[in-house]
């Protein structure tokens, strides 16, 4: 498929990207950095610049008619939308909300009216509310799956929330076909011990999503996966890592931490399972995740040397 994935140069969207050309796709990244204007190396995506928030360059991308120099191929066949400030905190609050919902609109508004068949939105574990709010609470309980009540009061989350009711709107006025991928913290290569390190070494440190985590790889391949699949509607779904970060014992750990939460703890498959349950992304399109912590650090937080 011709396959746009926006955000390109984020942590996500360059995984998306990869993940996508592996498959044999044929993929066009766009982002708000500078294109280099030599000739690109081999195996590399077309690269356009485009402002997210701004409709007419949205439909102009979407359309076809911003890439390349020859011929328009026309719009594409699937869209992949990570492009979103990442978290609320290090922007005025108008700021975060207005650009990722501004954005999101304007994607799923293009794909509707020019045609798109399927459309992956990247949304996010802190839709429910707890992970960046200003009055605290605690999940109702574990793991944390899509039935969860949610009440964001951030307006990061507030943003990802309205992305996926745009999406369910999107799919009752036309043939389009949406699903929102809400990935927990995400982690390369080049992350692993700057963020999950400290928590290897304080085993006190807590974590309102159960220690929950995921590799960009990973959610790489859910988002092909999720790009590729005949679902119908739009579907929402969790993709984390199958563990907890350090190993945790997820519902020791969470007592730990929470000795007075009331938060349920539901089964698990195994004592150090992950807090987001990801039951839905493995039954409708067949992921699973292959990559954990222990693959870059010890047992103390420490990166693991290449033998």
């Amino acid at each position: 498929m011709r396959v746009l994935v926006t955000g390109a140069r984020g942590k996500v969207g360059r995984a998306a990207v990869a993940a996508l050309l592996r498959a044999g796709h044929q993929v066009v990244a766009t982002d708000l950095g500078e294109p280099d204007f030599d000739t690109p190396p081999a195996g590399t995506a077309p690269y356009v610049k485009t402002d997210l928030t701004d409709a007419g360059q949205v439909y102009a991308l979407v359309g076809g008619a911003s890439v390349g120099e020859g011929p328009r191929p026309g719009p594409f066949e699937a869209v992949v939308h990570a492009g979103a400030i990442p978290a609320p905190g290090r922007h005025a609050p108008h700021v975060v909300f207005t650009n990722n919902l501004s954005a999101t609109f304007n994607v799923v508004e293009a794909c509707v009216r020019l045609g798109v068949r399927r459309l992956v939105n990247i949304s996010s574990e802190t839709v429910p509310g707890f992970i960046f709010a200003e009055r605290p609470f605690l999940p109702e309980y574990l793991p944390v799956d899509e039935a969860h009540p949610v009440r964001p009061q951030d307006p990061y989350a507030l943003a990802k929330l309205f992305g996926e009711q745009l999406c369910d709107a999107a799919v009752q006025r036309s043939e389009l076909r949406c699903i929102s991928i809400r990935p927990t913290w995400v982690q390369n290569a080049d992350t692993y011990h700057r963020n999950l390190g400290p928590f290897l070494t304080d085993r006190a440190k807590a974590s309102v999503t159960g220690w929950s985590y995921i590799d960009a790889d990973d959610l790489a391949e859910a988002i092909r996966l999720a790009a590729e699949s005949e679902l119908p509607g739009h579907e929402v779904v969790y993709i984390a890592a199958a563990d907890t970060i350090g190993g945790r014992h997820l519902y020791d750990a969470w007592q730990e931490a929470y000795p007075h939460s009331r938060t349920e703890f539901r089964p698990v498959s195994r004592p150090d399972a992950a807090g987001i349950d990801t039951t839905r992304a493995r039954n409708l399109l067949g992921w699973r995740p292959m990559r954990t912590w222990r693959d870059y650090l010890d047992d103390d937080g420490q990166p693991r040397t290449a033998s």
